[in-house]
Parts: C-alpha cells; sequence; structure tokens
C-alpha cells in the first residue's frame, strides 16, 4: 500500500468552524487567525461566507473579512481564500469585495437538502449554474461541497451511487474540485471508502477531497482509510471547530492539529508547522473562552503549560 507522499489540508475553522458560534466574534480577530493559520503554512483557508446575516449572523462582516485580507501584505500571493456562494447576489458582494474562488454546496439527501436550504437536489444545482456560469467569465475558481455523502441523519444511509451522481453534477458544473462530507460523522472507514470508489468512476480522484466530522469519533480513521484509497486533499477545521445546526448531534470538523499530527506521523509533507497551528489554535479558543476538541492540541498544550521554565541566569 503506497499512500500519497503530500497532502493539501483546506482550513475551514474561519468560515465552517465560526459561522454557528453564539458569540459574535469580532472582524479583526478572524483576520489574525486567518493570518496566524497561513504563517503555520496552509495555503488553502476559507475565510467567509457572503450568506443572508439573517440566517448567519457571524458572517454578517464577510466583506470586511475579505477586504483585509486582500489588503494584507502578510498573505502570500499563493494563499488561496475561497468564500461560500450560495447564489448570485452572493456571488456579487464577494467579487466586490476581492474574492478570487468562491464555493457552491449540494446535499447527496433530499431531505437535507429540503431542510438545509429549502429546494431539492434538482433545484439547488439548477440555482448553483448561475453562479458557476458568473464565476467562470470571471476566471474564479470553484469549489463544491456534498453533505451527507455518507449518512443523513434524516434518510440514513446514503447509497454511493447517489452521492456520486451529485459529485458528477457538481464537476460539470466546473467545480475544480469536490469535498465530500460526513456531515454528523457517522460514517466509518469502509463505508467512505465504498463512497470514494463510486465517487471516482464518474470524476478524477484527483478532484476529490474528504470532509469528515468527529461525532463518533471516525474522522482521523476515515481519513487514513482515504489515503489508503489515494485522496489526498482533506478539510480540516483549527481547534476542531464547527459542526452542522441541521443534524442533531453532530460534532465538530475534525481538528487540523490532529490531522497534522496523523499525516506527519505517516511521513506525508503537508507544509505545515504544528507549532505555529497549535499557537492559532491556542488564540481562537481563548477569544472563544473554551478548550480545544483536538486531542493532540490538549495533549500538547497540556505538555507545554506544565514544562519547567528555565531559570533566568
Amino acid at each position: 500500500m503506497t499512500l500519497p507522499a503530500q497532502v493539501r489540508l483546506v482550513e475551514v475553522g474561519a468560515r465552517d468552524g465560526l459561522q454557528n458560534e453564539p458569540q459574535r466574534v469580532a472582524t479583526a480577530v478572524k483576520v489574525e487567525l486567518i493570518e496566524r493559520l497561513a504563517d503555520a503554512g496552509l495555503t488553502t483557508i476559507e475565510a467567509t461566507s457572503f450568506v443572508s446575516p439573517r440566517w448567519v449572523p457571524q458572517m454578517a462582516d464577510a466583506a470586511e473579512v475579505l477586504r483585509a485580507l486582500v489588503a494584507t501584505s502578510r498573505l502570500r500571493p499563493a494563499i488561496s481564500l475561497p468564500v461560500l456562494t450560495p447564489n448570485l447576489k452572493g456571488f456579487d458582494a464577494a467579487v466586490e469585495a476581492g474574492a478570487q474562488e468562491i464555493a457552491i454546496f449540494a446535499a447527496a439527501s433530499e431531505t437535507f437538502s429540503l431542510k438545509n436550504i429549502n429546494c431539492s437536489i434538482t433545484e439547488s444545482l439548477k440555482r448553483f449554474a448561475a453562479v458557476t456560469d458568473a464565476a467562470s467569465a470571471l476566471d474564479i475558481r470553484v469549489r463544491g461541497y456534498v453533505s451527507c455523502a455518507v449518512i443523513c441523519p434524516y434518510e440514513g444511509t446514503i447509497a454511493p451511487a447517489q452521492t456520486a451522481s451529485v459529485v458528477r453534477r457538481l464537476h460539470d458544473l466546473g467545480c475544480y474540485e469536490i469535498s465530500l462530507g460526513d456531515t454528523i460523522g457517522a460514517g466509518t472507514p469502509a463505508a467512505v471508502q465504498r463512497m470514494i470508489e463510486a465517487c471516482a468512476t464518474v470524476v478524477p480522484l484527483a478532484s476529490l477531497a474528504g470532509h469528515y466530522h468527529d461525532t463518533y469519533g471516525m474522522a482521523i480513521a476515515n481519513i487514513y482509510a482515504s489515503l489508503q484509497m489515494g485522496m489526498n486533499v482533506f478539510d480540516s477545521a483549527v481547534g476542531g471547530l464547527g459542526g452542522c445546526p441541521y443534524a442533531v448531534g453532530a460534532g465538530g470538523n475534525v481538528a487540523s492539529e490532529d490531522v497534522v499530527y496523523l499525516l506527519h506521523g505517516l511521513g506525508i509533507d503537508t507544509g505545515v508547522d504544528l507549532d505555529r497551528l497549535l499557537a492559532a489554535a491556542d488564540f481562537i479558543l481563548g477569544h472563544l473562552g473554551r478548550p480545544p476538541a483536538s486531542k493532540v492540541a490538549r495533549a500538547l498544550l497540556a505538555r507545554r503549560a506544565a514544562a519547567p521554565r528555565a531559570e533566568p541566569r
């Protein structure tokens, strides 16, 4: 078995991780978090979401966040800052703020689609066609997401062929990459591998990414199973932030620190400095007033706190 030599991580903590936080996070804190993540070596960092502030109040400052990031000299030109744009209104606002990459999202479950965005899968893809056409005209890259790619909180197990069908349609719309979401974190390695196998028959494996939540503690195992299939792109969130408000009991995203620890232990290059990543996690969790969900962060931060300090000479 040969695992990929390199893996690209898509950091989603600043968007997916923060969007459902009940306390408002200041714009300056969001910007600094993303700058810290970039300093840690992450090259793809979801910045924000251009959605209605009535539905997602935390993202009301989307334009301010993106403009600040576009203007800052601390972010290297090679760093991608994708933003979520569910419709043309959001897309236009994102472009005005300087977006160079956007993301759209569909679901592999009809029931989840109806409850999440109030329309069927087919209707959602028709809406996104207008967005992808507009993005193509401006040479803006589009990334796609598929929720409930393995299990739905309402329908149960999703047939791999159903997920593959949605993946193919997103690819046909022009998505350069499609992220496969285990939204409620109930997937197991065998189920994830079956899903990836089905999707890889309709689009190139290089166009697929894994997005696994950790509700049942399976996220790291699912990433390893995906590596065995040849997948080399994974979404993760600093500190294990995030969750799904439409899925009862769903835990947060897999923690970036845990993923990096796994990959480095396997000899896989990520380009990420774990120490700086831990500092970024400590920064945002300090503002939120909570301990990290990441086991690696808990262990390493506790070890550092307990380490004896050198006496000044």
